[in-house]
């Protein structure tokens, strides 16, 4: 029972079914202690950590760094970086999106990458009555931060043909109050027809929230759900710029979704994430977005060499899982994926690691045409059928 003498944090939390000890834990996740409690197994990245002088194909990074002219444009911000806000950098940058996407700038907010927004929408939306629902294999945040809260957590296996199996989703918690899609999927890259997550925004409970994780959208032109955000308000849409834009250290996130949406989620501390966030990355995302012919070289670059070390592996009868669509792949080893792993890196390159539910599975990074043809030498030199 709510007390006078709680927040409306505290109550809400409280109000769909959260017991004290998870409110302790949401807070700490939301509040000052958010820092520390992201370095925890809750919410935390799973990338291994970099070994020096190895070719590092394991974290789903860009191969290269931003695009100069966006590089230029931070660098003008590090020259600025005695103001706060320069010059308005937080609306040039919602502009722009807006004007590629197709959004209004009022249902665009930018983040910290994607982590973040990803612990707040499990907080926000979900609790142990009204639960998380996700592929399995996908990128695990959202499941993490529920598992660790205490929401109801529901993981549904990826179709025959890798996509999100919408109306099964939908069928394992009619109830939920979230419901979350990544497309392409992290880990395997592959794509859910905008067909199926349409689908599934128009019959899942009215009052549940459909998130669609759209990180490694710039790798593929196969649609998008921003014009769902862009009009509904059970929608929310996350993107990164740590992927094709080459900016994973200068950590800038977006959502697009109602403001409604956005005040539940910043509700807990006053959007002082949102507005602490570094001019030089703002700066480089504004001139990012623009850049359509750069976007589409970079795109054409990472396929040519993904579809080259494909094909290598193929010719070896290494099976690789079909239809990705971003700058990974995952090689199904039909053994334990560790023991693969451990030997490639002996040779210096490191890939990356498997899921849980297929443990014979590795997921490969696209690097640059060098990095890619340092990788199938290593396979040559360990790979024993």
């Amino acid at each position: 029972m709510a007390t006078s003498g709680e927040t409306a944090f505290e109550r809400d939390l409280l109000d769909r079914g959260y017991s004290r000890r998870q409110l302790a834990k949401a807070t700490a996740l939301l509040g000052a202690g958010a820092a520390a409690i992201r370095a925890t197994s809750a919410v935390a990245q799973q990338a291994a950590k970099p070994v020096a002088g190895a070719v590092r194909i394991g974290a789903n990074e860009c191969w290269t760094g931003p695009f100069p002219i966006a590089a230029e444009a931070a660098f003008k911000l590090v020259t600025e970086g005695n103001r706060y806000e320069p010059d308005n950098e937080h609306q040039k940058l919602f502009d722009a999106v807006a004007a590629v996407e197709d959004v209004p700038a009022d249902r665009i907010v930018a983040w910290p990458g994607s982590s973040d927004p990803l612990s707040r929408v499990a907080i926000a939306f979900a609790s142990p009555t009204r639960g998380i629902v996700t592929a399995n294999p996908t990128y695990e945040a959202i499941w993490r931060t529920g598992d660790w809260l205490g929401a109801k957590v529901t993981k549904v296996p990826l179709t025959k043909d890798y996509a999100h199996d919408v109306k099964a989703m939908l069928a394992a918690d009619p109830n939920a109050g979230l419901y979350y899609v990544c497309s392409p999927n992290n880990p395997t890259g592959t794509v859910t027809p905008i067909a199926d997550i349409q689908w599934l925004a128009d019959n899942k409970p009215k009052d549940a929230i459909l998130v669609v994780d759209e990180a490694y959208i710039h790798w593929t032109e196969t649609g998008t759900a921003a014009s769902m955000a862009a009009t509904r308000n059970d929608v929310i849409v996350l993107r990164t710029f740590s992927k094709l834009f080459g900016m994973a250290g200068m950590r800038l996130g977006l959502t697009f979704a109602a403001p409604v949406l956005m005040e539940k989620m910043m509700r807990y501390d006053g959007g002082q994430v949102t507005g602490m966030l570094p001019m030089t990355a703002v700066a480089c995302g504004t001139v990012s977005v623009a850049q359509a012919d750069l976007i589409k070289a970079r795109r054409a670059e990472m396929n040519a060499n993904r579809d080259k070390a494909i094909a290598f592996l193929t010719k070896k009868k290494i099976k690789v899982i079909p239809g990705s669509h971003a700058n990974m792949f995952m090689i199904d080893w039909g053994k334990p994926a560790k023991p693969m792993a451990d030997a490639l890196l002996a040779e210096n390159v490191q890939i990356g690691r498997s899921w849980p539910i297929w443990p014979n599975v590795s997921r490969v990074s696209v690097g640059s045409a060098v990095e890619m043809d340092a990788f199938c030498a290593a396979i040559d030199k360990v790979w024993k059928a």
